[in-house]
């Protein structure tokens, strides 16, 4: 099958170390060009807001979450709010984000948290955040980096994950070692931008099913172009 005209040439699996990271920094500042005004989808007017915004977007889109947190954000706009709500009630303000029991124990157990632990206010320290009720290492990365502007990890969520093998920057499926790869690669000032981007560029162009290979503008840094169709399922 030949190759899509300006496609890379390289197999990843050869490829050096060092090589593999020069291509990445290349990666990220493609990006950058191609998506200069890429941000957090969340909606969000303060940390606690993308805290809880965050956690009701686990399997849930960014849309169907920014639907729901303006009544949420209204009727418990801060955590000592939210940590005094009953759960029943929550409930019914989340409940088309899917899991809106379990969602709804974590967002009143974080907000009490962050009342008695840390003042009402959200962390920025990530041990301490990890600890809260349905706050995960993602969830975490997500609010430090985007709220604090603090580069304590790489966001990997599903367009990341998928985006980030295509390009040969990692061959793991598993979140922690993809985020791991993905620090080895790039500078911390990369990490947050490199996420959101990324997320972008899966959003507009890298499609799960059927990417959009000759609009792309990583095209060039990309292994994954001109393979045969089985090479090219992931």
């Amino acid at each position: 099958m030949p190759r899509a005209a300006g496609a890379a040439s390289f197999d990843p699996k050869q490829e050096s170390p060092p090589d593999r990271k020069n291509r990445a920094l290349k990666i990220a500042k493609t990006l950058a060009k191609a998506y200069p005004d890429a941000e957090c989808a969340l909606r969000h007017e303060t940390p606690f807001q993308l805290l809880a915004a965050t956690i009701l977007s686990a399997q849930c889109t960014d849309e169907r979450v920014n639907m729901v947190t303006p009544e949420l954000f209204r009727r418990y706009p801060t955590s000592s709010k939210l940590a005094a709500a009953k759960a029943e009630d929550v409930e019914k303000i989340i409940q088309s984000c899917g899991f809106f029991r379990a969602k709804a124990k974590s967002l009143t157990g974080m907000a009490k948290g962050l009342v008695e632990r840390c003042g009402g206010e959200v962390p920025r320290d990530l041990d301490t955040l990890v600890e809260l009720p349905g706050v995960g290492r993602k969830t975490a990365n997500v609010v430090l980096g985007t709220a604090y502007g603090l580069p304590t990890g790489v966001v990997v969520d599903t367009h990341v994950r998928r985006v980030s093998g295509r390009l040969g920057l990692t061959t793991s499926t598993n979140p922690e070692i993809i985020e791991r790869d993905l620090q080895a690669l790039l500078p911390p000032k990369e990490w947050i931008m490199y996420s959101h981007r990324i997320i972008w560029h899966g959003r507009r162009v890298c499609f799960a099913r059927k990417p959009n290979c000759p609009e792309c503008p990583l095209l060039k840094l990309c292994p994954r172009v001109g393979l045969p169709p089985m090479a090219r399922k992931r």
